[in-house]
């Protein structure tokens, strides 16, 4: 019972069937109604920022395709984009529609990833199905041209690993003709059922004012009517010279991200019938031998909107530091315009409707109002062996003790 407002709390999490990863939502109700939250996160943190120090330039795109599985490309881009800046290198034409390509196989199959999962979380499994079978496929190119399903670890310094060779494009674009009947026959569901109508319409609102306000990015935003796209307002890799429209949808419900991420599946196969079209002849990569001394900040749009990477080099062959920005951690934040006032029944359906990934934002840290670091995580470690210290004292237990056998 929340004693000050004299109104009962509820907790969504850390561990539930709605969230694949670990958080805490507080929910303050009266009745059945919302009437605040407490958003808490930093229960799987990883320390992939500090780990990044530890590892060469060209090892850490497979570090960070590992901030999360379903943003196992953009992470990588970001990355490279900012070590390229600083190198002052710029990669081979057929690299750049190379990593197009990658990156909008991975936006297709994260939105019907995405789609299957808002079914199943109102009890229309059968959508559920549908989009995870219609997934495999966009599964399966990826592993055929980059040797994985996810984690792809397919872009370097100065390029790409592994190409396209040009007998596989006629097998990429069966695929995507298949890919493209079975997402209108799905869209066309989703946008006639009458009872998605009801069950979507108008849950969840986040307004365009209130998008504004959060600086919330990808479809969370183009949700509420802000047709902003990092690939459209700062190109990069060859998507300035590919033809698409960035979709949104001014209503700002959970029904409104649900038709931005089913229409961006179609331009993501516009893009990259285009991109298989215009791919140049020539290599996938030039020689990067060192990265001199400077920083840089690289940015993708994920499927979940815009990451951000920034990393610094004083001229070795490791970053001195790696600072990661992933979308959700602006996205997440907006609950506290789009969940207050609304039904609890409706509450993890707009928790969900922004496609949250928990580990993407955790961080360690305690800084004050000035932005200096009061305790890292050494400073954290031994708060809490100092604790287990004084409890141990506390409750007189014995040292522990280990035999050999």
């Amino acid at each position: 019972m929340n004693k000050a407002m004299n109104k009962p709390v509820l907790a969504v999490g850390p561990f539930h069937p709605l969230q694949e990863e670990m958080e805490y939502f507080q929910l303050t109700v009266d009745g059945e109604i919302v009437t605040d939250i407490d958003v808490r996160i930093s229960y799987n943190h990883r320390g992939i920022e500090k780990i990044s120090e530890t590892l060469q330039f060209d090892q850490v795109p497979y570090l960070v395709s590992r901030v999360c599985g379903i943003c196992s490309a953009s992470h990588p881009l970001a990355y490279i984009n900012a070590v390229e800046e600083i190198a002052g290198v710029t990669a081979p034409e057929r690299a750049q529609y190379i990593r197009v390509i990658i990156n909008e196989l991975e936006r297709i199959h994260s939105h019907l990833l995405w789609v299957g999962l808002g079914g199943h979380f109102i009890g229309y499994d059968t959508v559920f199905m549908w989009a995870w079978k219609y997934r495999e496929p966009v599964l399966d190119l990826l592993e055929a041209i980059t040797g994985n399903r996810n984690n792809y670890g397919n872009v370097c310094v100065g390029g790409c690993r592994e190409d396209i060779p040009d007998e596989m494009i006629p097998k990429i674009l069966k695929e995507l003709d298949t890919i493209e009947k079975k997402t209108e026959m799905l869209t066309k569901a989703v946008l006639d059922d009458p009872v998605l109508h009801a069950r979507l319409k108008g849950v969840g609102i986040l307004t365009k004012e209130a998008a504004v306000k959060y600086a919330v990015t990808g479809p969370t935003a183009r949700g509420s009517g802000i047709a902003i796209d990092v690939r459209h307002d700062d190109p990069y890799a060859a998507y300035g010279d590919l033809d698409w429209k960035v979709i949104s949808q001014p209503e700002g419900d959970v029904f409104a991200k649900a038709v931005v991420r089913l229409l961006e599946i179609f331009e993501s196969i516009k893009m990259i019938r285009e991109a298989l079209k215009k791919l140049p002849k020539g290599p996938i990569a030039v020689e990067v031998k060192q990265i001199p001394p400077g920083e840089g900040c690289g940015h993708a749009e994920a499927p979940r909107g815009e990451t951000f990477h920034y990393v610094r080099s004083d001229g070795g062959n490791r970053p001195i530091r790696h600072k990661i920005r992933a979308p959700s951690y602006v996205n997440v934040p907006s609950f506290k315009a789009s969940c207050i006032g609304q039904n609890i029944s409706d509450v993890t359906l707009t928790l969900a409707s922004v496609d949250p990934c928990y580990s993407c934002t955790e961080r360690v840290a305690v800084v004050d109002s000035h932005h200096n670091i009061i305790n890292d995580y050494e400073a954290l470690l031994q708060m809490s062996r100092d604790k287990t210290a004084r409890l141990k004292k506390e409750i007189g237990a014995p040292e522990l003790k280990m035999e050999e056998s």
